[in-house]
């Protein structure tokens, strides 16, 4: 695939230029040194527009605020208005909302002088319902007619079902508008995502993914499940249909209330979250399971 950002120094893939195909036999022969017994990678029909989070950071430029991609190994900001990768309508959104803020005169914020409003803009937009979930982030409480903004960008995006605020690095939220939370529909669940909360982003992979791994665990009814790093509980609440009881385990404590949410959207009563670091809980609980579905951050585990 070509791409004309990389041209200009995107950091957003430093491989596009490599066939699709010859990636997957890439990462093939990879994984096979590990695990010599490796299933065959199971790649996408068109691996193009399929993130459905996605990121834009702000910046000043010349002609006032701008949004973006840093370039990289920098924190300089390359304006981005089509990603080749990111989902079409999400980047719709995010050059609707850019121009009206722009509009407003709020400026990005400036790491090195303290000044400016805007660092990020987040977009989640759910693959099986059209839900998006808008995030401005920002370095304080202040955002001008915070209410009004979020109005605006509702009534120019009617998609758009909430819009928060995330104040960082304080990592505190406030809902603007909406319930602060969007539902997809993935394999025929129904799962609520917040805003800081892990969701996979590739939607078309992602049943792909848990009906492989669902089908390899052969479930009868009768099985113990363990599903760690369960994130909002996607794997286990898929998993609850088949097996006796499921429990799940994940750090980040929205997601845990997203999970124990979702076990109730989908009328589940066999399986419960605890809230903890995986490895550590299932060393000090002694937890027992017939299977495990293992899903780790990139740190691994």
């Amino acid at each position: 695939m070509k791409c004309p950002l990389t041209e200009r120094g995107c950091g957003g893939c430093i491989e596009l230029a490599v066939p699709y195909g010859e990636h997957l036999k890439r990462k093939q022969a990879a994984f096979v040194k590990l695990f010599p017994d490796a299933l065959p990678i199971v790649g996408m029909e068109d691996p193009r527009h399929y993130r459905g989070k996605v990121l834009s950071t702000f910046a000043n430029g010349r002609s006032g605020l701008y949004s973006g991609i840093y370039a990289a190994g920098s924190h300089r900001v390359l304006s981005v208005r089509d990603c080749i990768l990111h989902d079409k309508r999400a980047d719709e959104i995010i050059g609707t909302v850019r121009e009206m803020l722009a509009q407003t005169g709020l400026k990005a914020y400036n790491e090195d002088a303290g000044t400016g409003t805007l660092r990020h803009m987040l977009v989640r937009r759910a693959a099986g319902t059209g839900e998006v979930l808008l995030t401005l982030v920002t370095p304080s409480d202040a955002l001008p007619d915070g209410r009004a903004l979020a109005a605006e960008i509702v009534r120019l995006c009617p998609d758009v079902r909430s819009v928060v605020q995330n104040v960082n690095p304080r990592k505190t939220s406030t809902v603007l508008y909406g319930p602060g939370y969007v539902d997809d529909l993935l394999m025929g669940m129904r799962f609520r995502i917040s805003s800081r909360s892990f969701y996979q982003v590739n939607s078309r992979q992602t049943e792909k993914l848990y009906g492989k791994a669902l089908a390899l665990a052969n479930l009868t009814g009768r099985e113990t499940v363990l599903d760690a790093y369960c994130g909002v509980g996607t794997i286990g609440i898929l998993a609850a249909r088949q097996a006796a009881h499921v429990t799940g385990v994940e750090f980040n404590a929205d997601a845990v209330k997203n999970a124990v949410t979702n076990a109730r959207l989908n009328s589940l009563s066999n399986i419960d979250f605890l809230r903890g670091d995986a490895g550590r809980v299932l060393a000090e609980k002694r937890l027992e399971a017939d299977v495990v579905f293992l899903d780790p951050p990139r740190a691994g585990c």
